[in-house]
């Protein structure tokens, strides 16, 4: 692209990678969630080029880029693009203030891992350009402007859990997220002698965005069915397991089970939340495991690279608890390892991984982190 050449960027973003420690599949069912930024990032080099509707947009990690008008916004057939022009489209809804720039893209976010690059891409834009133009946007319209970019433009009908981490993260803390109010409270994160450890299975979620999808259908359906009996029900937050069993009947197996994980994974992270705020690891362990259990067997979003990592953990009496993160269907499992045994633990797994899969295993410690933020105003 020609406007590399003399490419000056005028502000530096960085927009970070998230894990979720307990409240998979909540948010979009207007429950609780624990998430936090990790310091795995995409990084955004902005300056504005001086005409009214011309962009430029390349990624340094893919070699890639592409041009866009911003007074013909479309939904491209190269998916990455679309986390891009969805941004672009939401903004020009609120706000008439947006030029021409040139933007430079690059992540050290692994794509597929469950570590939310689509959301850390979106926030990061909605970020650069709010600073760059003085758009005078708050930190919570970028992310639901996020949001509704990636179900606009991109198809996923996701919760808000994901963009809300990745702008509003406190570093050393995670994130008490109520879904539905928006009202959250930092809670320090103290998991002293352990550490978290991600280890990335390689198996990328492409079936994430369907699934996902299918899964909130059926979540749906299982809500319009239980407010039959229950009128006052409006999602899964607002049902307990007795209701549930109360309506089982008229709920098809799938359904039910659905249901069942959520409501239990609700009150997995208000326990979470409690043993974080207490410091009490075993049960913080404990609960992790109770999750992937769900995760697999009730809301069948796991896939059996996740699942032989997590029955490899339960072996490893240095390993507190661990589970599946993210969407689904492949990316990493968290696993919260005591700081002495990190080496050797990393060590086995990745051998026993390899034997079984012929699969070469990533693994990194993360640290909670702070969200989306300007690195710098002007960079040679």
């Amino acid at each position: 692209m020609h406007f590399l050449k003399h490419f000056s960027p005028e502000l530096v973003v960085k927009s970070p990678g998230r894990i979720n420690l307990i409240g998979e599949h909540t948010d979009y069912n207007m429950g609780y969630v624990l998430p936090t930024a990790i310091e795995k990032n995409i990084k955004f080099s902005l300056q504005k080029n001086g005409s009214d509707h011309h962009c430029n947009v390349y990624s340094r990690t893919y070699d890639t880029g592409f041009e866009i008008d911003l007074n013909k916004i479309s939904v491209s057939r190269v998916e990455w693009e679309n986390y891009i022009l969805g941004v672009l489209y939401e903004i020009s809804k609120i706000s008439n203030e947006l030029g021409g720039f040139d933007c430079i893209v690059a992540s050290n976010l692994p794509t597929g891992s469950g570590l939310s690059s689509s959301a850390a891409l979106e926030c990061g834009l909605a970020f650069g350009l709010n600073e760059l133009f003085g758009l005078g946007l708050t930190k919570l319209q970028l992310v639901q402007l996020s949001q509704t970019a990636e179900h606009t433009y991109v198809g996923t009908q996701c919760g808000i859990m994901d963009q809300f981490a990745s702008v509003m993260s406190k570093a050393g803390h995670v994130i008490m997220l109520d879904c539905r109010s928006l009202k959250y409270d930092y809670i320090p994160i103290d998991l002293f002698p352990y550490r978290i450890i991600l280890l990335n299975t390689k198996v990328s979620h492409n079936l994430a965005s369907s699934e996902y999808n299918t899964r909130k259908e059926e979540c749906e359906q299982g809500v319009a069915i239980i407010r039959k009996q229950f009128p006052q029900v409006d999602s899964l937050r607002d049902v307990n397991q007795s209701m549930l069993e109360e309506c089982k009947n008229n709920l098809s197996q799938k359904v039910y089970l659905r249901c069942k994980f959520i409501i239990a994974e609700n009150e997995r992270v208000i326990k979470m939340a409690k043993a974080l705020k207490e410091k009490d690891l075993p049960t913080l362990g404990g609960l992790l495991y109770e999750a992937h259990e769900g995760i697999s067997e009730q809301y069948e979003v796991s896939c059996k690279e996740s699942d032989f990592l997590v029955a490899f953990s339960k072996k490893n009496s240095n390993v507190l608890g661990a589970r599946q993160t993210g969407g689904g269907f492949g990316g990493c499992t968290l696993n919260i390892v005591h700081q002495d045994a990190v080496l050797e633990f990393i060590e086995s797994a990745s051998k026993s991984y390899k034997d079984k899969f012929g699969i070469q295993l990533e693994a990194f410690e993360v640290k909670p982190s702070g969200g989306t933020s300007k690195l710098s105003n002007s960079v040679g």
